[in-house]
């Protein structure tokens, strides 16, 4: 999953790079009423352009995975950028010294063509200084939306920018609820700062299996996270199960970190539940998609049963009527009906247990 994600990474920035020179060489060359001399046909243009476009997308794909797969993604996120753009300038630097050479191996003419075009016409002419700062602006814009989405979430990001929730509609989610146990009594053990850091520190580790399993974070609440998906998306594969079993194993196998840096490995419960919601946008300066419903607070009186029924996870009835478990990896238990705090009726209640333990 990290592969194929890392894929999707890698062609949004080729595409968005891509539309970027095509831009670039579109206004480049829109005021001159003839082609340049190496252009036989406007093809020549798009061939630049899609050239362009794949050397610097992938220098900016390999800028992200360098700072995400390092200490960088730690500093400020103002360091991160100039590392990134300082990153793609040095990238086009260098391609700017290896086309000097291309005509030492430009066998066939469409490689002297693309040495001409990239030298005599780009390169070499004023209009290479105005790409370096196009370079810059670009390069902060896309910083800009990535770190939008790493806030408020991709869909989020899309719908919001889209308007498909500035109305109130309709729709059918999967919840996902984690808290961390006895985390009153690890804060004042601990302390604020420190705890802050094991709550930095554990949801880091939760980031790589939200993505396996196409899911997003809804909201941070202190020590807890709420984890939502389509409910179509969320019954496929056991993927609120998987989650909630990924993370714990993370947890485990970061124990030495854990305990050298906390003195103990924090572990976590959860619920799941789902149902129809309302979801609409909310706020003016600071806006995010909310969801509106009976399900969420059931949910929470759900997961409040975790230390009463002795279980690390529990589900809904109406969640594992709609699970697909034909060859599931989890056992579920039958816990019956279980009378929820502020709830009139009771609810079916399952645990949930990897099989084979």
């Amino acid at each position: 999953m990290r592969a194929s994600r890392q894929a999707i990474k890698l062609a949004f920035a080729i595409l968005a790079w891509t539309a970027a020179m095509a831009a670039f060489v579109f206004f480049r060359y829109a005021q001159t009423p003839d082609l340049p001399q190496w252009a036989v046909g406007s093809a020549d243009l798009a061939t630049l352009a899609i050239y362009m476009g794949v050397i610097f997308g992938s220098l900016h794909w390999l800028s992200n995975l360098i700072a995400d797969f390092s200490a960088i993604n730690r500093l400020p996120y103002l360091f991160s950028v100039i590392f990134k753009g300082l990153f793609l300038l040095l990238g086009a630097t260098t391609l700017a010294y290896m086309t000097q050479f291309l005509n030492m191996w430009a066998i066939e003419n469409h490689m002297a063509t693309l040495r001409q075009m990239l030298t005599v016409h780009v390169l070499y002419t004023p209009s290479f200084q105005a790409l370096i700062v196009y370079l810059v602006v670009v390069r902060v814009s896309l910083a800009f939306i990535e770190q939008m989405s790493l806030l408020v979430g991709p869909r989020v990001l899309i719908n919001i920018g889209m308007g498909k929730y500035h109305k109130p509609r309709y729709e059918q989610r999967l919840f996902l609820y984690l808290d961390m146990v006895s985390s009153t009594a690890h804060a004042e053990t601990l302390g604020d700062y420190r705890f802050s850091r094991l709550i930095q520190d554990s949801f880091s580790l939760l980031a790589d299996t939200v993505n396996r399993n196409e899911a997003e974070i809804y909201r941070y609440m202190g020590d807890a996270a709420l984890i939502h998906w389509p409910l179509e998306e969320g019954v496929v594969q056991d993927r609120c199960m998987n989650i909630y079993f990924e993370f714990s194993q993370q947890l485990n196998w970061q124990r030495q970190y854990f305990e050298e840096h906390y003195g103990f490995v924090p572990k976590f419960k959860a619920a799941a539940h789902c149902g129809q919601v309302v979801a609409a946008v909310v706020g003016v300066h600071k806006q995010e998609i909310s969801f509106f419903s009976d399900v969420l607070n059931t949910l929470a009186r759900l997961q409040d049963q975790c230390n009463p029924l002795g279980q690390s996870m529990l589900l809904s009835g109406n969640l594992v009527n709609r699970l697909e478990n034909s060859d599931s990896a989890y056992v579920l238990h039958d816990l019956g009906q279980v009378k929820l705090k502020g709830k009139q009726h009771t609810t079916q209640v399952f645990g949930v247990s990897p099989r084979g333990r």
